[in-house]
């Protein structure tokens, strides 16, 4: 348990503002394209025009003699392949040597806008001119645009050295299915043989962009002594200097990462894609270099969410209760391996109680960018198609549908995905709010072409590493450090876990998101983590504070340590309440004694998971003529297990819903011979605020075992619901099940005017 002590907090639960507000909307706070340095060069990256091609030849011989030119950079400026070894972990690992033939194509460009080379020069102009003249010659090879085609025996392959790896060996034969991952308890045979009714269904989604609005940036500064500096807009900080380290083959303390404010990641910036090529331009040139991508570039060349393909089948018995779960989820990880096979295996049945459970997939390349983590990786898609078909599963059985939902909630002890027993979670109590609550208990939206649709959603929570130091002051104020970068909020709420903790006005409490030279070693900012994680970190942190500070405290009394007590800055004997000393003074003091100054620190590793479940209610209008679907009303309910502030908490849950809504409606990479037709945000349709209805949060409190306060993580739930709650709406609207994502204005049309 993080937090032991039961009392009255002042800050921890109050909708305090956001620490960095004014700085951000005042245009005061300095993201990554806002960093300028004396005799700073420009990055540009040539990227491959094919999808799939050999690489014959690269001449960059005119390029290097162009004037205003410093550097040239193609694979060949890396280290020999056999110093790269090992993997780059997250929330989608990938393998050293993949993720450096992702950074810059070696022998094949495998996808459409892979880079080959890149150039440091003193314009954009400059350098523009000088893509212009690298001379790359290809021997074009066909694509293989969807995963499932790509798993057949006679598909072009895209790495002849790659096969099948399954339960820890790999097969013989080259494939594009780089794992397979079974998942099983129960005898899933007996359940269905037992069933009533089984179901089967099969689903389709397509390739997402995450939406973050800032574009991928990166600077590098190489000292003439060899060191690097690097101002990175990036979710982890520590990786970043790790993946340098081991693509170029630094020494990982001749690195410094310092992290930019961050416009956006929601996964799609947890590796390191820019920054080794920037680096390798500034270190060729001796000169500063800042590389910052276009919107082109950054659809087309960085991580999107993967696309899937799924086949569900259930059985149950007459009263509703589940007896048997199947999955066969293919996902597609792009050029590399590395797709959120886990991920989706563990959303999929995690909000429903079954005793025999089997869950296979499949990992698969193809020749588009490599996907990369996106708010609960693999869970949008897996629960649209889980939702979608216990709809049906419920209609079948004329039984309502969140009455089926509740009829089949875990609880406590119940098995999970894993196999493993869910610990204290709070999925009943959010059916049971929603029960109640006038979105369900109001009639369905009157009219024709209305209708009500609800899913459930669910993310088992990332723990790692979280580290934080707490500096008492002379002066009595606290400073915390951390390496955890702010997406989120992070700052506000790790400040208001501080004042509550050491008793102190929130304004006197500065929180600093430090470099790697500074800050105690964390893992990124994703998976829903930071507050869970960091924040347990830093209330061990503020306990190690007032210990010494007790023991300081104690010397000036002259009494034992165990004696004194500490509220609201103050200290006392317990036994001689006249005696009191301020918290002030007793910082002053220690910078004075052989004990030194207050630096209290903290760090947690693999906390238990903090399961997180949400439900989301969808009411919609679909126009008949056009097909296009109207958003009329949105409730979103989560177990957050307690909202350190509840303002952020509702943010959260209705940014993720709204980007949930975007992978339903109308978000998807649109591919033609595997290349992106849409790559602008003008063909690229994310919804607005003036597609959707303002979306009610509703926040549900069932504690966290070893969470902060009993907080859970929070981010990542809210989109696993929306497709499924919107599927389901549309079929009562209309009539009709659609199996595919996005659902579009083309789609839904199709589907009512099919015969």
């Amino acid at each position: 348990m993080a937090t032991t002590k039961e009392r009255a907090y002042k800050y921890v639960g109050a909708r305090v503002r956001k620490m960095d507000a004014l700085e951000r909307v005042t245009g005061r706070a300095a993201y990554g394209a806002d960093i300028t340095l004396p005799g700073m060069l420009v990055g540009k990256v040539l990227r491959s025009p094919h999808p799939h091609a050999r690489i014959l030849s690269i001449d960059t011989t005119k390029a290097e003699a162009l004037p205003g030119i410093y550097a040239v950079v193609t694979a060949k400026d890396l280290p020999p392949m056999e110093k790269v070894a090992g993997s780059i972990g997250g929330e989608l690992t990938i393998t050293l040597i993949d993720l450096r033939k992702m950074t810059i194509a070696h022998d094949k460009a495998l996808f459409d806008g892979h880079a080959v080379a890149a150039v440091a020069a003193v314009s954009p102009e400059v350098a523009e001119r000088a893509l212009e003249l690298i001379d790359v010659k290809y021997e074009v090879l066909p694509p293989v645009e969807d995963a499932v085609e790509a798993m057949k025996p006679d598909a072009p392959l895209l790495h002849e050295d790659l096969s099948t790896r399954s339960l820890g060996e790999r097969a013989k034969r080259p494939s594009n299915v780089a794992a397979y991952v079974e998942n099983s308890f129960g005898d899933v045979d007996k359940g269905f043989a037992e069933a009533d009714l089984v179901h089967e269904t099969t689903y389709d989604t397509k390739m997402v962009h995450q939406g973050y609005l800032e574009p991928t940036t990166a600077v590098v500064s190489a000292q003439s002594d060899g060191k690097l500096t690097v101002w990175s807009s990036t979710q982890g900080t520590f990786g970043v200097r790790r993946t340098l380290s081991q693509l170029l083959d630094l020494p990982q303390h001749r690195i410094n990462v310092i992290p930019t404010e961050i416009g956006g990641g929601f996964g799609g910036k947890v590796y390191a894609i820019l920054e080794p090529i920037t680096a390798m331009l500034s270190l060729k040139a001796n000169r500063p270099v800042k590389l910052v991508m276009s919107r082109s570039e950054v659809f087309r060349a960085t991580g999107p969410g993967s696309p899937m393909h799924a086949v569900i089948r259930t059985g149950v018995k007459r009263n509703g209760r589940l007896t048997a779960c199947y999955a066969k989820i293919i996902l597609d990880a792009g050029a590399f391996p590395g797709a959120p096979v886990w991920g989706a295996g563990a959303v999929s049945f995690g909000p429903y109680k079954t005793d025999n459970l089997k869950i296979e997939g499949y990992d698969v390349v193809t020749n588009k960018p490599r996907v990369q983590a996106y708010r609960a990786p693999g869970g949008t898609p897996i629960a649209f198609a889980i939702e979608s078909h216990m709809d049906e599963v419920a209609e079948k059985l004329g039984i309502d549908p969140l009455q089926f939902r509740i009829l089949n909630a875990p609880g406590e002890g119940d098995k999970g995905t894993s196999g493993q027993p869910y610990n204290r979670i709070g999925m009943k109590e959010v059916l049971r709010r929603l029960s109640q609550h006038p979105c369900w208990t109001s009639p369905a939206p009157k009219g024709p072409h209305r209708g009500r649709g609800l899913a459930l959603g669910y993310w088992p929570g990332a723990t790692l590493t979280s580290s934080a130091v707490v500096q008492v002051l002379p002066d009595g104020g606290i400073s915390l450090f951390s390496g955890q970068v702010d997406l989120t909020g992070t700052r506000t709420t790790m400040a208001q876990m501080v004042a509550d903790e050491m008793q102190v006005p929130i304004e006197n409490v500065s929180v600093r998101v430090a470099d790697t030279e500074t800050a105690p070693y964390t893992d990124l900012s994703a998976g829903s983590r930071t507050t869970y994680s960091m924040g347990a970190a830093v209330h061990e942190a503020c306990k190690d504070a007032l210990a010494q500070l007790k023991t300081h405290a104690a010397q000036h009394f002259k009494s034992p340590k165990e004696d004194v007590e500490y509220a609201n800055g103050v200290f006392w004997v317990r036994e001689n309440t006249e005696q009191r000393v301020d918290l002030q003074t007793v910082a002053g003091n220690s910078t004075r004694l052989a004990s030194g100054p207050i630096c209290g620190y903290g760090t947690v590793t693999r906390l238990q998971p903090a399961h997180q479940f949400a439900a989301h209610v969808a009411d919609v209008e679909v126009d008949p003529e056009t097909g296009k679907v109207t958003i009329l009303r949105y409730t979103t309910f989560q177990d957050v297990g307690k909202a350190i502030n509840p303002t952020m908490v509702e943010g959260q849950m209705q940014g993720g819903a709204l980007q949930g809504i975007g992978w339903a409606l109308t978000e998807y990479y649109d591919y033609s011979k595997g290349m992106m037709r849409n790559p602008t945000l003008l063909d690229y349709r994310m919804p607005t605020a003036l597609d959707i209805p303002m979306i009610e949060a509703v926040i549900v409190e069932v504690p966290a075992s070893d969470g902060p306060y009993g907080a859970r993580g929070i981010g990542e739930v809210p989109i696993v619901p929306p497709a499924g709650a919107l599927a389901n709406a549309i079929y009562r609207a209309t009539g009709r099940r659609l199996h595919t994502l996005p659902m579009t204005p083309q789609e839904v049309w199709g589907a009512i005017h099919s015969k």
